[in-house]
């Protein structure tokens, strides 16, 4: 039983890794998909590890390890097909190199670096048990794929048009790869109860994210980070 929990954890970097294989081949419908599939994985392995009582440093560790690639390589492997098709890159050479292939090489590289940090800082950080300090890997993955999903099953252009722009891909990357090693205080989506007390900022998030899927349908999901980073700070200030 104590070892369900890492077992868990390695169906996660398994998705990752698959995912990163996806994307590298064009497939980002189905690497966003897998990198959601790792993010469910992510969350069962610590709720089983709660429920079974098996906590180990060596969970602790392949956790990290299975997060970087799945929710730091996988991610920026999204971006880096995104942002090749926007400057119409199909093929790079190092006998070819340019300041567009440059940009294309370096700007994604830039995410499962800060990832790494992050979870660095995590894991020698105690005081991140309730709250989070800068965004969590999983949320910046989330906020990778969503657009991706948004763009690939609603029927708006404007999706199509950010996926496309160079700039957008650009500002995203550095701007959630930034708020990954920031020290602004995010929520931790543990519940120890389900009373509002303590939980407002949850319950906050929860009630936006119906409300903006109920409106906007699949068109909402690129809201889910800002609205999660609006939520953590408004549960400080009550």
């Amino acid at each position: 039983m104590r070892h369900i929990p890492n077992f868990i954890t390695s169906l996660n970097l398994t998705c990752g890794f698959i995912a990163i294989t996806f994307a590298a081949n064009g497939d980002i419908q189905t690497a966003s998909w897998l990198i959601t599939a790792a993010m469910i994985f992510d969350f069962f392995d610590g709720f089983s590890a709660r429920i079974l009582k098996a906590y180990s440093p060596l969970g602790k560790e392949l956790d990290s390890l299975a997060d970087v690639i799945s929710f730091g390589v996988a991610p920026a492997m999204v971006i880096y097909h995104l942002l090749s098709n926007s400057l119409a890159i199909s093929n790079i050479s190092i006998n070819s190199l340019d300041l567009k292939t440059i940009v294309v090489l370096i700007v994604p590289a830039i995410m499962p670096v800060f990832a790494a940090l992050r979870l660095a800082i995590f894991n020698l950080d105690e005081t991140q048990a309730t709250t989070f300090k800068g965004l969590p890997t999983p949320a910046n993955a989330l906020a990778v794929v969503t657009i991706v999903i948004a763009n690939h099953y609603s029927s708006s252009v404007f999706f199509t048009d950010l996926t496309g722009s160079a700039p957008f891909l650009i500002i995203l990357t550095l701007t959630l790869s930034l708020l990954m090693v920031s020290h602004i205080p995010l929520l931790s989506l543990k519940i120890k109860s389900f009373s509002l007390k303590g939980n407002e900022g949850r319950y906050l998030l929860l009630g936006l994210i119906i409300l903006s899927v109920s409106v906007l349908g699949v068109a909402a999901f690129p809201l889910i980070i800002p609205l999660y980073i609006a939520s953590s700070l408004f549960s400080l200030v009550v």
